[in-house]
């Protein structure tokens, strides 16, 4: 073979080994990203697309369990309220005592002693009853405990054995159904509120009934009350039928299982008589579902012998059975207490002495007296 061929063949190789390492270089190499044309923005945070969050996470985050109020139990409430009732009740207590300490006790000292009862609204009967025993007992046992005698005689006359016990049992596992009802003005809706905090602080469960449809003021008073301590309010719009709303409070009772169902009614005069008539559509509509094992009858201290007049009405509309007297600690008048039971035949099951939410209590006889005495 020629030289020349040779070389031109050896030429031919370099050259082709040269070009496949700079191909094969040129695979190898990355390229370098391209500037993008225009500025660059950094996007803010809020901008930032962030991971979803849990279902948990949401949940924590969103809701905020409300603080409730634990009520005062009621043992506890007696003790400072009986010191409360001496202060206000001073009067009755202290003007019977100073009669009976006189040296003689003769007719006109009697004559007084009927005639502070008889102001303070104990009622005629109960106070000839009353100085009747007194003077037979202090002629036989003498006047030296002439304060013990006078207080056994009170307890006698307010306590005349009548179960106090709020019947909150229902039937058959349903709920106790509390109607409450009385005049306008006498505290009925704060009575309900009040009364819900004391069946809770006894370990209840309670649903209330906005039925006093005719006050918007009144559900919304009442939805306070309930959220404070936990407590479903069923209502309806302003001036919808009551008797409604009552059936729906106890329906849902009755669907949540709990203890018991207050039903709040509109205030109403008892001279009305359509007022009173839906009163007692009220109470049949409620029993169409369950039976009602309570009616609260809702009195003001302050009104004395008128509360009487109220109570009357109201006992034969919706067979009244207790009584709550309510601002007892602003009224004389204490006697109120053993006149409207003689007149009804109806215990007052609860008291009411003060503004505080927790200033109902249970009426215990004695403790009112030895109140009444104390002052």
């Amino acid at each position: 073979m020629p030289v020349e061929y040779l070389y031109l063949i050896i030429g031919l190789a370099v050259a082709g080994l040269g070009g496949l390492v700079a191909f094969i270089g040129t695979r190898g190499r990355t390229k370098a990203p391209r500037r993008p044309h225009g500025p660059v923005i950094t996007p803010t945070p809020d901008q930032v697309d962030t991971p979803a969050s849990t279902d948990e996470t949401d949940e924590s985050a969103g809701e905020q369990t409300p603080t409730l109020e634990r009520p005062e139990p009621a043992a506890s409430r007696l003790v400072r309220l009986r010191a409360r009732l001496a202060r206000s009740q001073s009067g009755l207590g202290k003007g019977l005592l100073a009669v009976l300490s006189r040296d003689h006790t003769s007719a006109d000292v009697w004559e007084d002693i009927e005639d502070t009862l008889i102001t303070a609204d104990v009622g005629v009967n109960s106070a000839t009853e009353l100085v009747g025993r007194l003077k037979t007992r202090l002629r036989v046992e003498g006047g030296d405990n002439a304060k013990e005698v006078l207080r056994e005689e009170l307890v006698r006359l307010v306590d005349n054995d009548a179960d106090r016990t709020l019947n909150i049992e229902g039937a058959d596992g349903q709920p106790a159904i509390v109607l409450v009802v009385g005049v306008n003005g006498t505290g009925k809706t704060t009575t309900v509120g009040k009364l819900a905090r004391l069946l809770v602080a006894e370990d209840n469960t309670v649903v209330l009934g906005a039925a006093d449809t005719f006050r918007a003021a009144a559900a919304e008073q009442l939805g306070t009350w309930g959220e404070r301590v936990g407590v479903k309010v069923v209502r309806g719009p302003e001036g919808s039928d009551p008797a409604s709303v009552a059936f729906d409070s106890v329906h849902e009772g009755i669907s949540e299982g709990v203890d018991v169902v207050i039903v709040d009614t509109a205030g109403r005069l008892q001279n009305k008589a359509g007022l009173m008539d839906e009163l007692g559509k009220i109470k049949r509509v409620i029993e169409k579902q369950a039976p009602v094992t309570e009616v609260l009858l809702v009195l003001d201290a302050t009104t004395g012998q008128n509360g009487l007049m109220q109570a009357r009405v109201f006992a034969e509309v919706v067979n009244v059975t207790g009584i709550v007297l309510t601002k007892l600690d602003g009224s004389a008048k204490g006697g109120i207490v053993v006149a409207v039971q003689r007149e009804l035949g109806v215990p007052v099951k609860l008291v009411g002495l003060g503004e505080g939410p927790d200033d109902l209590a249970p009426f215990d006889p004695a403790t009112f007296v030895d109140a009444l005495l104390e002052g």
